[in-house]
């Protein structure tokens, strides 16, 4: 089996492919990093990259030690103090030497951290990773569109993980049989010239030596032909085509009342950018409704969706309905995949919740993919909570989850929208 070293000078981007090993190596740690950095940031810093931190003591590599006891013969180099046949005192202390500091110590002493950068794709990747929309199903394949990876055939330039070997192999082969066969050629008329030569009698010394020499350069020239050559190099070329798939949009709903305070709304605004975000990364020509509610409901843009400081009291139901509206309106339950999310705090007019109940069993659950409702609130849950609870109950495309802190947003997040079991 051929062995391939690269010995060329380390060109941009050359560490891609140990990067990628080392992420995949330590991506426990590094999730975790990424997921805690959700909580810390602002909602205007969410999508940029990271500084991810793991512990000296994950990265440490296996070190193997003897055993006491046993006859062995040991070699120290520099060695100015003992002949043979000398006894070595044990050393201080009674325990074995090791190599490296602790993480710490009474002295001061100890390992720092290893840190390093992921960018803004790599965050991104490993924050969605296993996310999917439940329950996308084929309608018109016209809008939505997913990117799949495909083989592309083969390539002059890439990263050593992508190399062909069968394909470097072949082009090296003819690059030698090109380059020495006009050589070889010539070696077998000189050689069979030789040997006439010194088969017949009288024949000139002047002229055989002349011969060898040749013969000798010309072996020389297709001995210094490379095995394998840059230029040989194939590496398999790999694209994204777009995969088409059924057309889709998601409903966000967003309680703006009074009740919800500004740390509230700032955790029901992380919650929308990190479903925008995947959204966006995963899907193209997804659509996206922004809805804001307080007594009465308004669709808006994105960004007033996220900035505007609106306020008023609370009627939930005012949301639903205009949610089915526009659905009816825009996006036909057989055309379309419709799915909503829902960010409040719970409270609302205690008859108003039994409204919001018949209006999502009758006219939004049976038409909708998925339909997922965060609840943010320290405080017990009130009769909104008991009514999606109940519908939890009768339908499996509903899903009900509570926040209570910052922390609590990106394990959320995962597990409404983790990819489904096939």
């Amino acid at each position: 089996m051929a062995n391939f070293i690269d010995r060329r000078l380390n060109a941009k981007g050359k560490s891609t492919v140990n990067r990628q090993r080392f992420i995949e190596r330590y991506k426990k740690q590094i999730k975790k990093a990424v997921s805690d950095a959700v909580t810390r940031r602002s909602v205007t810093d969410i999508d940029k990259g990271e500084k991810i931190s793991i512990p000296t003591r994950d990265i440490s590599e296996p070190l193997f030690r003897q055993g006491q006891g046993g006859k062995r013969n040991r070699v120290h180099p520099g060695n100015d103090q003992f002949n043979r046949g000398d006894q070595i005192q044990r050393p201080r202390g009674g325990g074995q030497g090791g190599a490296g500091q602790g993480d710490a110590s009474d002295s001061g002493e100890g390992n720092d951290d290893f840190v390093f950068n992921i960018s803004k794709d790599e965050y991104l990747e490993l924050l969605f990773e296993d996310l999917e929309l439940p329950n996308l199903q084929n309608n018109r394949l016209n809008k939505l569109v997913e990117y799949q990876t495909y083989r592309a055939g083969f390539t002059n330039d890439g990263v050593p993980a992508n190399i062909n070997i069968v394909r470097s192999l072949r082009s090296s082969l003819a690059r030698r049989i090109a380059m020495s066969a006009s050589k070889k050629r010539a070696l077998r008329e000189l050689e069979a010239e030789l040997e006439q030569l010194q088969d017949m009698p009288g024949s000139k010394a002047e002229k055989i030596l002349a011969l060898k020499e040749q013969i000798e350069q010309l072996k020389k020239q297709i001995a210094n032909v490379p095995f394998i050559d840059t230029f040989d190099l194939r590496y398999n070329n790999y694209a994204k085509r777009e995969k088409p798939s059924s057309q889709a949009v998601m409903f966000c709903l967003m309680d703006v009342s009074g009740s919800m305070d500004q740390a509230t709304k700032d955790i029901a605004k992380r919650f929308y950018i990190l479903l925008y975000l995947f959204l966006t990364r995963s899907y193209k020509n997804l659509e996206v409704v922004y809805i804001r509610h307080h007594t009465q409901a308004k669709e808006v843009d994105e960004h007033e969706f996220f900035y505007s400081q609106e306020t008023g009291g609370t009627i939930v139901s005012s949301a639903l309905k205009l949610m089915n509206e526009i659905q009816q309106a825009r996006y036909p339950e057989n055309e379309w995949n419709i799915y909503a999310a829902q960010a409040s705090d719970g409270d609302n007019w205690s008859d108003d919740s039994p409204h919001c109940h018949d209006l999502l069993a009758k006219y939004i659950l049976p038409k909708v993919r998925y339909f997922s409702y965060i609840e943010i609130t320290h405080r017990a849950h009130q009769t909104l909570w008991d009514q999606y609870q109940d519908l939890q109950q009768q339908f499996d495309n509903i899903a009900v989850q509570h926040i209570r802190e910052v922390e609590d947003i990106y394990p959320v997040f995962r597990e409404l929208f983790k990819k489904q079991a096939v």
